[in-house]
């Protein structure tokens, strides 16, 4: 259970970093916003993630896992659109630069709550 938090947490915080850093990723609700936009998230990147991974597997071999980037982008959209605290502008750019962005903020949390975990 303090794994699912601690991973709840990392995803709030790379959303944070995101929105900051990206003019066209924002969102809205303060605190409360960011815990219902990284669960919802985390929602459908569970369901629909798991689907879309599988279907495009082909694919993303053959562009040696950047696919990846283009289904994050697509479930970043998904929520958007289920969500009104998160509003992403355009999908090219602003949602494929928030995938980028996350999955390197993600990373870097990750590898810091382990670091101080292992402490």
């Amino acid at each position: 259970m303090r794994s699912i938090l601690i991973r709840w947490l990392i995803i709030g915080l790379a959303f944070a970093v995101t929105a900051w850093l990206l003019n066209g990723v924002t969102i809205s609700g303060g605190l409360w916003g960011y815990v219902w936009v990284s669960a919802l998230f985390g929602i459908v990147n569970v369901i629909l993630g798991s689907i879309l991974r599988l279907i495009s597997l082909p694919l993303t071999i053959i562009t040696l896992g950047l696919f990846l980037i283009v289904i994050n982008a697509v479930l970043l959209e998904i929520t958007d659109a289920i969500t009104s605290d998160l509003t992403i502008n355009s999908f090219f750019w602003d949602a494929i630069w928030a995938s980028i962005i996350m999955s390197i903020a993600t990373v870097i949390l990750e590898y810091a709550f382990d670091a101080v975990s292992a402490r």
